[in-house]
C-alpha cells in the first residue's frame, strides 16, 4: 500500500544516504548530511552532519562525524563535535571522544570516554572545587 511505505520510512525524508540491512560496504565514507546505516560497513566514515547507526547496523570503523547515534554496534573510535547518543540495543566497542553523551539503559560500552575540549579547565575547576587559593582557609577557621 502507498500510504504504508510512508510511515515505514520514519524521518528518512532528510538522509542524504541509506545503506540498508543486507548490504555490506568497505571503504571510505564521506557526507556533508544525515546518513544511516542499517547494513555492513568496515572503513572511515567522515560527517558534517549526522551519522546513524540503526540496530541491525554493524560498523568496523573510525567515525568522525558532529552527531552520531547508535542503535546497533559500532568497533572503532567515535570522534564527535557534539553529541553521541548510545540507545538501549547499541554496543560500542571503542573510545569515545564527544562533549556530550547520552547512554540510555541497557546500552554497552567498552572503552574510553573523552569529554571536555581541554584539561586545563577541567583542572582548573577541581582546583576550586577542592578548596585550592584563597578558599583554603575555611578548614583553618574551622578548627579554632
Amino acid at each position: 500500500m502507498p500510504g504504508s511505505s510512508s510511515s515505514s520510512s520514519g524521518g528518512m525524508a532528510n538522509l542524504s544516504a541509506f545503506i540498508d540491512q543486507g548490504s555490506v560496504f568497505e571503504g571510505k565514507l564521506s557526507f556533508k548530511d544525515t546518513v544511516r546505516i542499517d547494513g555492513g560497513f568496515k572503513g572511515e566514515i567522515s560527517s558534517e552532519n549526522t551519522l546513524i547507526v540503526g540496530e541491525s547496523g554493524e560498523i568496523e570503523a573510525s567515525i568522525h562525524s558532529p552527531t552520531v547515534i547508535v542503535s546497533g554496534t559500532v568497533t572503532g573510535n567515535i570522534v564527535a563535535s557534539d553529541n553521541v547518543v548510545l540507545h538501549k540495543s547499541a554496543q560500542v566497542d571503542g573510545d569515545i571522544e564527544a562533549p556530550s553523551i547520552v547512554m540510555e539503559k541497557g546500552a554497552v560500552f567498552n572503552g574510553v570516554l573523552k569529554m571536555g575540549k581541554s584539561g586545563v579547565k577541567s583542572s582548573a575547576g577541581l582546583k576550586s572545587v577542592l578548596g585550592g587559593g584563597d578558599k583554603s582557609n575555611p578548614s583553618q577557621s574551622a578548627q579554632q
